[in-house]
């Protein structure tokens, strides 16, 4: 009767820690689908962001198409993790719109380039860096994911390198030459040679960096020029100064 007890105490232990390791693991993996809807949730807020900030830029259609295509993606893989999630199948039926939409419009719209103006406000500048730095990582990442194919990713990203570069270019130029007109020629020698270095080094190869290399090179010899001047003149100012010295320490004695 004993054994009999015994055994039955140990079948209850046993269910018990089975039931229990049962629930633990569903709960684990409830954890786990609650962390990757919450990453699928962030990949559609940071897409819907960089649509928002994309006002900031040329119009490229061909980008908002990209970025609609992930949004869809997530959205569609939180509704196989959770479908049960409130609102998800009618999140996925509007993005699906979004992105038809999105494809129509890269079908008839061209990218436009050449009718951009970098504002002057530097807090405006830095936005559009940070945005196309976030646009390459995320095409780099769709890439390596496989959504997004290699020719087309290879052509996004040069457009976006290259209008990040002209970014750079033209701040510094601008610096280097408000520092030449107020006379500061070392700080704006140190501008153009920084933006020198840039076209010199950079992957992208295309009109502007040669056009804008040969302007740079040549604001560089015209303060090259009025260092030496101006270097010239300080010499002389101070000969002249010392020759004053001496003619004062030198001179006569008036006899009183």
């Amino acid at each position: 009767m004993v054994a009999i007890i015994v055994g039955l105490i140990i079948a209850l232990i046993v269910i018990v820690v089975v039931v229990t390791s049962i629930q633990q693991h569903k709960e684990k993996l409830e954890a786990e689908k609650r962390i990757k809807v919450s990453k699928q949730k962030a990949i559609i807020d940071e897409s819907e962001e960089l649509i928002l900030n994309l006002a900031n830029l040329p119009n490229n259609p061909n980008i908002i198409k990209i970025l609609n295509r992930r949004s869809l993606n997530a959205a569609k893989t939180m509704q196989e993790l959770m479908p049960v999630v409130k609102g998800i199948k009618k999140r996925v039926q509007e993005l699906t719109s979004q992105l038809k939409a999105s494809e129509d419009l890269a079908d008839t719209q061209n990218v436009t380039e050449d009718n951009f103006t970098f504002p002057d406000n530097e807090q405006q500048l830095v936005a559009i860096l940070q945005c196309i730095k976030k646009l390459r990582a995320v095409l780099k990442s769709e890439q390596t994911k496989g959504a997004l194919d290699a020719q087309t990713f290879s052509t996004e990203d040069q457009r976006l390198a290259t209008m990040q570069l002209k970014i750079n270019i033209e701040s510094l130029v601008k610096r280097g030459t408000i520092a030449f007109n107020k006379e500061m020629l070392g700080s704006a020698r140190q501008y153009f040679e920084k933006a020198l270095q840039s076209l010199l080094s950079t992957t992208v190869k295309n009109d502007y960096v040669t056009t804008r290399q040969a302007d740079v090179a040549q604001h560089l010899e015209g303060i090259t020029d009025a260092l030496k001047h101006t270097n010239a003149k300080d010499a002389a100012k101070k000969a002249k100064s010392e020759e004053n010295e001496l003619d004062l320490l030198f001179q006569p004695k008036k006899k009183w």
